[in-house]
């Protein structure tokens, strides 16, 4: 329980304000002038938010005032980023206009606290009011950077601070955060944030998990820090021998990760031999920094002994949001690998603050011409993507949030140029990269002297030819070769000009075939069409007629039933896809106490006594069981019950907070509930027979199914089976691990 004390409130206030203050001046020093605007924005904030407090009792000038140190200890921003964060919720929360800030700090600190103001959920009739947030957010962005690190910085306060808020609201924030702002934070490098964002939101999302990993890196941290030292003392003589300068540190490999590596290799926690690592930060010239490296490389690789396929050089090539480093593994005593990471001063500058590290570099440095501006560069394509995207605000988010992790690869033109691409983009993809003329007119392309395809995959390293002619058409099949927005973009511009020129001739027909079937050429039935036949605008409609891919027959049925045949398949799964909101008042209320909120009883599922005249069914993508921790969504008439680690839970909740519903098992009688287990194992006889007695003997559990695959001499399996609660799973989990062969056991 928060206790207030005014006096006590006041001075720590002051004392926050003072360490941004020095903050800033450890950064880069404050002019007088700069000094001047940060006080007067410290000043009308206090005031505006006074007596306002959060959740936790706190006053609220607390939560600008911690973004602000965020944003300088983190990202690195100047005093115009500092001014923002301090006013970043005064025009969404307080009387203050935009237009008052304007008149005191000017249009560029007016403009960016307007990017990070939210739509009022008044302003439209709109699926996501999150989606939507977050397009007006990007739009902000490829205008000024400054927009989303402050707003990753608020996002990261905001889950430092989590455990005041109502269980619902953790995991709808824990999940948007997932969702949209974990990936961004990677995409600019910005990994310090990304790190810790990614264990906050386990916190609430996968709470058991998260815990138990907490406790088994804080057993094991006296172990763990003997190690580290058994390993770094002799490389520090060498170092020192050698006289280099240079800064050594150990680090913690964070939950997340762990708990990541963990179910993607199917391995303990003491199997994931990267839990810490040495970091080596050299202090050298920027001239020479790269060869200091590789001669630190070349020194650990004459003490320990490494493992080739978990060496990264990042140095040659940089990722493409800048970061620089050398990676390698090695094995240290007691066969224990270590993992060690090598860089110079710069270059963990840029590690520690990514793109933002670029970006500020270029705003402190205007008289420098920089070539390879890569922030600019990357707002470019984002900025080109909104130009040209007739997605709805939902759509385009999950499209921009799968570009945010995809890999890069790196090819060459016949001169030598090298082009960065996406991992898994194509010869098409290049094609456009280089110019857009080349890419409409590309017919397949030499790959390291060999002829290939549009839609061959290339990798890294490749040098490619393209080949064109003036003869060549995009069809539709090319967008599915492409996998750069640019490339699609100017494919679909071509194939719309295309399908112009069939315009007349498909409304001609359509027109004939409507009157033969004695219907209305009305927007009606013109719409009803389109929706059968999943067709976005009247010009498809009348190309598909125009080509004859459309004919009567089809559109006679489209007119008698609404939806197509694999619309109707998918309708149960809607949610998934963007379906429409449930009208807000269907929104569970914070305010009602828990014991109240758990009234309505169906089988194991407890329920908020509002949703009593819907049906709870556990979703199939996950199949929650007892002792899960679990979350509801509202579609139409039942409550999809999901477990809130649940992929598909977490987008739910990051896009559409209103359906949400609080959930929980009740203690009861047993009653059983369907889980799948996979299993890798040795290959041998009576394996089978083994399992199945775990199960049914000595687990007394019935079994749905079993299919297990040998291969090389290695098994892969699936066993479905109904369990009563998850203490019952992880037993038999426990069992299955300990028979004869079997390698791995998880839950899928």
């Amino acid at each position: 329980m928060y206790e207030i004390d005014e006096v006590r409130e006041a001075r720590e206030i002051d004392e926050k304000y003072r360490q941004l203050i020095k903050l800033c001046n450890d950064e880069n020093p404050l002019s007088t002038e700069d000094e001047d605007m940060i006080f007067r924005a410290f000043s009308i904030a206090r005031k505006a938010h006074s007596n306002v407090r959060r959740k936790s009792g706190e006053p609220y000038i607390f939560h600008p005032l911690e973004v602000a140190i965020i944003a300088v200890s983190e990202i690195g921003v100047g005093p115009v980023g500092v001014e923002c964060a301090l006013l970043h919720d005064v025009v969404e929360d307080t009387d203050i206009t935009l237009d008052e800030l304007r008149s005191v700090f000017g249009d560029r600190v007016a403009r960016i606290i307007d990017g990070l103001t939210k739509i009022s959920v008044f302003d439209m009739q709109i699926q996501s009011i999150q989606a939507e947030n977050f397009k007006k957010i990007l739009l902000a962005m490829v205008d000024d950077v400054y927009v989303i690190f402050l707003k990753l910085s608020d996002r990261l306060h905001n889950m430092r601070t989590l455990d005041s808020m109502e269980s619902t609201k953790q995991l709808a924030i824990s999940s948007e955060t997932q969702f949209l702002y974990i990936p961004l934070a990677h995409r600019l490098g910005l990994y310090s944030i990304k790190s810790e964002l990614e264990d906050l939101c386990m916190k609430y999302t996968n709470p058991q998990e998260y815990f138990r990993i907490k406790d088994l890196i804080e057993s094991s941290e006296v172990d763990r820090d003997r190690y580290i030292d058994e390993v770094s003392r002799p490389l520090r003589d060498v170092l020192d021998a050698r006289g280099f300068k240079y800064t050594m540190s150990g680090r913690v490999k964070s939950i997340f990760s762990i708990w990541n590596k963990m179910v993607r290799k199917g391995v303990p926690f003491n199997e994931v031999y990267d839990v810490f690592a040495i970091r080596i930060i050299l202090d050298v010239p920027v001239e020479v920094e790269k060869e200091e490296c590789w001669r630190v490389f070349s020194i650990i690789t004459s003490m320990y002994r490494i493992n080739p396929e978990r060496t990264r050089d990042w140095i040659t090539t940089p990722k493409a949001n800048g970061y620089e480093s050398l990676h390698t593994t090695v094995m240290g005593h007691g066969g224990k690998y270590l993992e060690i990471q090598i860089r110079s001063k710069r270059m963990d500058e840029i590690a520690e603050k990514g793109m933002a590290a670029h970006f500020l570099y270029k705003e402190n440095h205007p008289e420098e011409e920089i070539h390879n501006d890569i922030v600019e560069n990357w707002l470019h394509q984002i900025r080109e993507n909104l130009d040209n995207s007739d997605k709805n605000a939902l759509d385009f988010v999950e499209d921009f949030k799968q570009s945010l992790y995809t890999k890069e690869i790196y090819v060459f033109t016949p001169k030598g140029k090298m082009i960065t691409l996406p991992s898994g983009a194509s010869v098409l993809d290049f094609a456009f990269a280089i110019h857009t003329n080349l890419g409409l007119s590309s017919m397949g392309a030499k790959v390291n002297s060999k002829v290939v395809p549009n839609n061959y995959r290339l990798r890294s390293g490749a040098q490619v030819q393209i080949l064109s002619s003036k003869k060549v058409q995009p069809t539709e099949e090319w967008l599915s070769y492409v996998i750069t927005t640019h490339a699609k973009i100017e494919i679909r511009k071509n194939l719309r000009e295309q399908k112009k020129l069939y315009k007349d001739e498909g409304e001609k027909k359509l027109r004939a075939i409507l009157t033969s079937l004695m219907k209305k050429d009305s927007p009606g039935n013109i719409d009803k069409i389109k929706k059968y036949f999943n067709l976005d605008d009247d010009l498809d409609l009348y190309y598909k007629i125009a080509r004859n891919e459309i004919g009567k027959e089809e559109v006679e049925h489209s007119l008698q039933n609404e939806k197509s045949p694999w619309l109707m398949l998918l309708s149960p799964f809607k949610s998934l896809f963007g379906g429409t909101d449930k009208p807000a008042d269907n929104a569970l209320t914070t305010d009602t106490p828990l014991k109240e909120q758990y009234q309505y009883d169906f089988g194991n599922i407890l329920l908020d006594a509002k949703y009593g005249n819907l049906k709870p069914e556990p979703a199939t993508c996950c199949n929650p069981v007892p002792g899960d921790d679990v979350i509801g969504f509202v579609e139409d008439d039942r409550i999809v019950v999901h477990r809130t680690n649940c992929r598909a839970a977490i987008e739910e909740m990051a896009t559409h907070k209103n359906r949400i519903v609080k959930a929980k098992w009740r203690k009861g009688e047993a009653v059983s509930f369907l889980a799948a287990i996979q299993i890798t194992a040795m290959d041998r006889r009576g394996l089978l027979q083994d399992l199945t007695r775990v199960i049914s003997e000595e687990m007394d559990l019935n079994i749905r199914g079993i299919t297990i695959e040998g291969s090389e001499g290695v098994g892969k399996g699936l066993i479905m089976v109904y369990v009563s609660n998850l203490d019952d799973l992880n037993n038999l989990m426990q069992k299955l691990q300990a028979v004869d062969g079997i390698e791995n056991v998880k839950r899928i």
